[in-house]
């Protein structure tokens, strides 16, 4: 068989070519796919333990950290917190409703605002699963560095918002 030509590359910008090859990038790529992947598997498998998908889990115990200090989160700040649309949380929290896990209520303030909370069931069941959590987070994640922590942070919120902008241009070309 002829020897064929190297495949197109994926991305031009300087700043993602290491001597003048997308390899690194695409390995970026693919070993995201990888640990998403997993890390799925890791949300599911908590959610499942306590009875719920894994988005639904997500949900749940940003509702609790986020209301922890004895706050209240309304869904708005949800969506923004878990990057998802408002409809979605709408629907999740409505089932969340629906299985005692937290309370959906008018603020007071605010009547166009729902205001959540977690029971004291869903409290219990996540005091319950903390030490499971504990465990598989602390091997999950246990090449991170306390000085690393937040910068992968950080690079993962520009990523969510250049994802973002990267959509909208696919949707535009897709137009055009």
């Amino acid at each position: 068989m002829p020897p064929r030509a190297p495949a197109p590359m994926t991305v031009t910008r300087p700043e993602l070519l290491i001597d003048g090859s997308d390899a690194v990038f695409r390995k970026l790529i693919h070993a995201s796919f990888g640990f998403l992947a997993r890390h799925e598997a890791v949300r599911a498998s908590f959610g499942q333990r306590i009875g719920l998908s894994g988005v639904e889990y997500t949900v749940l115990v940003a509702i609790g950290h986020l209301t922890a200090g004895g706050g209240t989160v309304i869904i708005s700040q949800l969506a923004a917190h878990l990057h998802l649309s408002g409809a979605f949380v709408t629907t999740t929290t409505s089932r969340l409703a629906k299985k005692g896990l937290i309370t959906k209520d008018v603020d007071p303030e605010d009547r166009r605002k729902i205001c959540l909370n977690l029971t004291e069931q869903a409290w219990s069941t996540l005091a319950d699963l903390a030490p499971i959590q504990q465990q598989v987070n602390d091997i999950e994640f246990a090449p991170l560095s306390a000085g690393e922590l937040p910068r992968i942070v950080a690079l993962f919120e520009n990523l969510i918002d250049s994802s973002e902008k990267a959509l909208k241009l696919q949707e535009f070309l897709k137009e055009h």
